[in-house]
């Protein structure tokens, strides 16, 4: 009966790798990758949130972020839906290798981009290609929930096969009163007559699926280009930037980096830093506007890594003493700051700084 309990309370943690259980296609180079814990643990993330995959490639291994398409009502195992781009090397290593059985080391869950934060009566959610994954875990928990919804759902795509999750999402809005699907394709398929959105996402487009746009809590996720144009039309219109969030791993725009001070200022003069990694039996002489992870690097020591932007969490390790000023942006929580971690990518010495690696 305690093994019992403890099973059911226990929470998965990324000490525990996943091991994926099932593979489902999606659409053409678009595959759903189940996984569940070992242990039986269940999962507990935010609608929206990703997970950091370590890929055992050739050479050595590699780091990919992947948004949990998986709803966290639905505990018991964990998805993430991947599509395969020309000349991709971590999706393609998945897809060529993954089974099940097979396990795999992953960090996380980590991002912002949930609308567990920003809590509204009415939702739009406009997605292009991949990017619909986060709309699709955000959809699946409110649907879930059994409560009236309001939420406008437009994904683009390149033509109607390649719409990923249309038949689900298709079957949800058929059992809950609120769920409005909006697709838009470039060019229709052969032989397959199409009656719906046809060319790009426009303001044209957004007047007549949501007329009520200004007052919704707007998430975008898709390619940089299609985000940037989805902003851009959006402040053309008037709409209040402040109710709009996107996903995007790239580089944040100034101003908006959130910056943990765990030494002294970013103004401090160019000085010289050492890096003592206490695992490796490493010091290594650096400057002060050396990230640790570059300084790293440059001694040797492996330090895992994603994005290089302090988003993905990749790099996180426990800083024993000294200090750094770090600037990320949503890949370390406060708790794990308090608990002395830093994200190496984004982390600069000040002094003498000790690290566990």
């Amino acid at each position: 009966m305690i093994d019992a309990q403890q099973t059911v309370t226990a929470k998965w943690t990324d000490d525990e790798p996943l091991e994926c259980v099932s593979i489902l296609p999606e659409a053409p180079d678009v595959v759903t990758v189940c996984f569940q814990a070992p242990s039986g643990r269940p999962f507990e993330f935010l609608a929206g949130q990703f997970l950091t995959l370590e890929l055992p490639v050739p050479g050595g291994p590699i780091y990919r972020t992947y948004t949990i398409s998986s709803a966290p009502t639905r505990p018991k195992s964990l998805t993430i839906t991947i599509k395969a781009q020309p000349g991709s090397v971590g999706t393609r290593w998945i897809m060529d290798n993954v089974r099940p059985g097979t396990r795999l080391k992953v960090r996380g869950p980590a991002g912002r981009f949930t609308s567990t934060h920003f809590p509204a009566k009415k939702y739009l959610f406009i997605s292009a290609g991949s990017g619909i994954t986060p709309m699709m875990s955000m959809t699946t928990e409110i649907y879930d929930l059994g409560r009236h919804c309001d939420i406008v759902f437009v994904n683009c795509a390149r033509r109607p096969s390649e719409i990923i999750f249309k038949r689900r999402l298709e079957h949800m809005a058929s059992r809950i009163e609120g769920l409005d699907l909006k697709w838009v394709v470039r060019e229709s398929d052969i032989y397959q007559p199409w009656t719906g959105y046809q060319g790009r996402f426009n303001q044209l487009m957004l007047g007549l699926m949501a007329p009520d746009y200004l007052e919704r809590e707007v998430f975008c996720c898709g390619p940089d280009g299609f985000m940037q144009a989805v902003s851009e039309a959006l402040a053309g219109l008037g709409f209040d930037m402040a109710h709009y969030h996107q996903e995007s791993f790239g580089a944040p725009e100034a101003g908006e980096l959130p910056v943990v001070e765990t030494g002294t200022s970013a103004d401090t003069p160019v000085e010289t830093a050492k890096l003592v990694f206490e695992e490796s039996g490493v010091t290594h002489d650096c400057s002060s506007m050396d990230t640790v992870l570059h300084a790293a690097r440059a001694a040797g020591v492996a330090i895992p890594f994603g994005c290089s932007m302090g988003v993905c969490g990749s790099c996180r390790i426990r800083k024993l003493s000294g200090e750094v000023h770090m600037v990320h942006n949503g890949g370390i929580s406060d708790d794990e700051i308090e608990e002395g971690y830093i994200l190496a990518c984004c982390s600069n010495p000040r002094g003498t700084v000790t690290l566990e690696a």
